[in-house]
């Protein structure tokens, strides 16, 4: 009898025009924590749609048995009844329905004539609750807690269902640091209980720190699995893109010139609580060539400050003033933002920087339009050869510009973002998180981006929660708390801990 409680045999999927997965092997131990690395795209996700019943049998090869048992798997009820639970990167709550019906939804407690005792399902949730150490009543809404607390819930909604195999993809991508470290300390947890997992992260601290071994994929292969004395980062980083990574950022040469852009006492307060300042009299400046870069912990007003900036898409009672190459500009729509050079890259690029059911070509040219305008109409010749253009340049890896953006991996559909805002031709790019989500191979590439970017001449500010990438690809950074601007450190004298220090400094008022 193996210890294996789960054994995928030479898994091969294909799509029209791609084999997504070759021969794939997974084995994975009874109670252990099991990462699975690769880039975007590699394949990682459509395996676990594979082993969850999202890709019924039938419609891959190759052979999965689970607890000794080879199975086929119809769908994903069919995966719950065996005790294999997958939670997807982009959390499947509803946020209008209190907790305890979100963990029994299609799952309802029956009680007398077949109607759900909403009573006992209160209470089992409770104890479900108090499992994944959340202490919410079981009748708050779901759209009264915040994200971190969500994956909680969605592990809840699995443990509900006597999970065997627990499966989570990415599931610290939206997290800051401490509702991370909550989550993975509940999985070392359930480990304890018995329960196996699967985690997909590009996160490679994290795996280092809670996995038992690892499994590598590229290019839709199995490259290597690894036990836990065997994991480094540097192996891994190898594995997955077929290289070592000396340098995990390119070399960038400052080459500045004048100053192209100074925000003066910018203040904004909330959009419903015009009483709460959350960007409090900030004042910065970026050269022609400089990366900049904000620092701050989660709630500090990086991302407020950047949208109230760009047409004032965040915030109420905005004041303050905007010089762009030593004159003053308007920035009060995004219209009015484009028109006077600037560009900002949202964090959340899947709501708010991309049209998902749109293709390549009309999302690179969507901020932009006036430029392919001809007599009041679209030259849909030229926009195609704009896009190919961006998508040869920039190695945006899908067969053609009439490709789907939202069936490209994270680190293709930024490259469509950055394509975009490129392609507008601005004098100041603003990045908020522009790596978020996507693989160490994925972000060398945009790191180069960036670095190109600056030795033409543009400003670039750089909004990131990860301390080593400002460290490794700014010139300049300034640190926020509490929505105001504690510290700025050029980049000889910056360490974390400085920036720390900064970064929690208390405000003064």
């Amino acid at each position: 009898m193996t210890t294996n409680i789960l054994e995928m045999r030479n898994i091969t999927k294909e799509f029209p025009g791609v084999k997504a997965l070759q021969n794939v092997t997974l084995n994975v131990a009874r109670g252990e924590v099991h990462a699975i690395c690769g880039e975007n795209g590699a394949g990682k996700s459509t395996l676990m749609k594979v082993l969850s019943g999202v890709y019924p049998f039938g419609t891959y090869e190759g052979d999965i048995v689970f607890e000794n048992e080879t199975v086929q798997l119809g769908n994903i009820r069919d995966s719950e009844a065996k005790g294999i639970v997958i939670i997807h990167q982009e959390l499947a709550l509803s946020p209008h329905l209190s907790i305890a019906e979100n963990i029994f939804l299609n799952n309802e407690i029956k009680g007398r004539f077949g109607l759900i005792d909403w009573g006992k399902a209160n209470q089992e949730a409770q104890k479900l609750l108090a499992r994944v150490g959340l202490r919410e009543k079981a009748t708050t809404k779901i759209s009264d807690i915040g994200v971190g607390k969500q994956q909680l819930v969605e592990i809840a909604k699995a443990l509900s269902k006597e999970v065997k195999l627990l499966i989570l993809d990415e599931p610290t991508a939206a997290l800051n640091d401490e509702d991370s470290d909550h989550l993975l300390d509940l999985i070392l947890s359930l480990k304890g209980q018995g329960i196996t997992s699967i985690i997909i992260s590009h996160k490679l601290n994290e795996i280092k720190k809670i996995s038992d071994s690892v499994t590598v994929i590229r290019d839709g292969k199995t490259i290597e699995t690894m036990n836990q004395e065997e994991i480094t980062e540097d192996r891994i980083i190898k594995d997955m893109v077929g290289r070592d990574l000396e340098h995990r950022y390119p070399d960038h040469t400052p080459n500045f010139g004048e100053e192209i852009l100074r925000v003066e006492d910018w203040t904004a307060h909330h959009p419903t609580d015009p009483t709460r300042v959350v960007v409090d009299h900030v004042n910065l400046n970026v050269r022609r060539g400089e990366i900049v870069g904000i620092a701050g912990l989660m709630g500090a007003g990086r991302t407020e400050f950047a949208m109230s900036l760009f047409g004032r898409t965040y915030g109420s009672k905005i004041t303050g003033k905007v010089f762009k190459a030593g004159k003053e500009i308007k920035t009060r729509t995004v219209t009015e933002a484009i028109d006077n050079g600037l560009a900002y890259a949202t964090e959340d690029r899947k709501n708010y920087g991309l049209n998902l059911i749109e293709d390549i070509k009309r999302n690179i040219s969507m901020a932009s339009l006036k430029k392919l305008e001809r007599l009041g109409l679209i030259n849909d010749g030229e926009e195609f050869t704009v896009a190919n253009q961006y998508r040869k340049s920039m190695n945006i890896k899908a067969p053609s510009v009439l490709s789907k953006v939202g069936k490209l991996s994270g680190g293709n559909q930024q490259k469509v973002v950055l394509s975009k805002w490129i392609y507008s031709n601005p004098d100041v790019l603003i990045l908020d998180e522009p790596t978020r989500g996507i693989d160490v191979g994925a972000k060398y590439e945009i790191y180069t981006i960036i670095n190109r970017l600056a030795s033409e001449g543009k400003g670039i500010i750089v909004i990131s929660s990860e301390l080593p990438e400002l460290l490794g690809i700014c010139d300049r950074i300034y640190a926020l708390s509490e929505g105001r601007i504690t510290g700025e450190v050029p980049i000889a004298e910056a360490s974390p801990e400085v920036l720390i220090k900064y970064m929690t400094m208390e405000s003064p008022r």
